[in-house]
C-alpha cells in the first residue's frame, strides 16, 4: 500500500490533471477545516447567547469560557491539514532565491519531509497524552467534560498534516513537479 501511495504521489500527470489521491486528500483537508470552522462558529453563537442572556438578566451559559478554551484547541488542530496542503505555512526563501529551481524544489522537499516527520512525532505524543488523560479521568471544572476529547481532533489534525507533508515532499525529492 505504501508503495502505491508513493508511486501516485510522485506520478506526473502531464496534462495538469489531479490524481485520485490528491483529490481525496484535498477533500479530507477541506472537510477538516470546515468542521473546525463550524465548531468555532457554534462556540461563537453560544458565547453570544451567553452574553445576551447575562445582559437581559437571565444568566449566562455555565462554563462558556471553558467552551471557548476547548473549541480553540479543537479548531487549531482541524485547520492544520489544509494549511499544510496549501503550503500556507511561513516559508523564508531569503537565502535560496539565487538557487536554480530544481535545487530549490529539492531543498523544499527535504524541509517538507522534515515537517512531516515532526507532525508525525507530535501526533504520536498527542495520542500518548490523550490515552493518559483518558485513564486519569481529568475533566473541566464547570462543564465536567472529559479533557481527552479535545485530543482526538488534535491527533487527527497533526496525523493528517504529517501524511500531507510527506506526500507533498515526495515529488519534490524525486525532481518532479509538485504533488497534484
Amino acid at each position: 500500500m505504501a508503495e502505491l501511495l508513493v508511486k501516485e504521489a510522485v506520478e506526473d500527470m502531464g496534462q495538469g490533471g489531479h490524481t485520485p489521491l490528491f483529490r481525496a486528500l484535498r477533500q479530507l483537508c477541506v472537510a477538516s477545516a470546515a468542521l473546525g470552522g463550524l465548531t468555532i462558529f457554534l462556540a461563537a453563537c453560544a458565547v453570544t447567547a451567553s452574553v445576551v442572556m447575562r445582559n437581559i438578566g437571565v444568566g449566562g451559559i455555565r462554563g462558556d469560557f471553558e467552551l471557548v478554551e476547548l473549541t480553540c484547541a479543537i479548531c487549531a488542530s482541524l485547520f492544520l491539514p489544509l494549511c499544510q496542503f496549501t503550503r500556507g505555512h511561513v516559508m523564508v526563501d531569503l537565502f535560496t532565491g539565487w538557487m536554480p529551481l530544481p535545487a530549490r524544489r529539492a531543498l523544499d522537499g527535504v524541509w517538507m519531509l522534515l515537517f512531516g516527520l515532526v507532525w508525525a512525532f507530535l501526533a504520536w505524543r498527542l495520542s500518548h497524552g490523550m490515552l493518559e488523560l483518558k485513564d486519569y479521568g481529568d475533566r473541566t471544572m464547570l462543564l465536567r467534560a472529559p479533557i481527552w476529547w479535545v485530543y482526538v481532533p488534535a491527533v487527527f489534525g497533526t496525523g493528517l498534516s504529517a501524511v500531507v507533508a510527506v506526500l507533498t515532499s515526495l515529488p519534490m525529492l524525486a525532481g518532479k513537479r509538485e504533488f497534484h
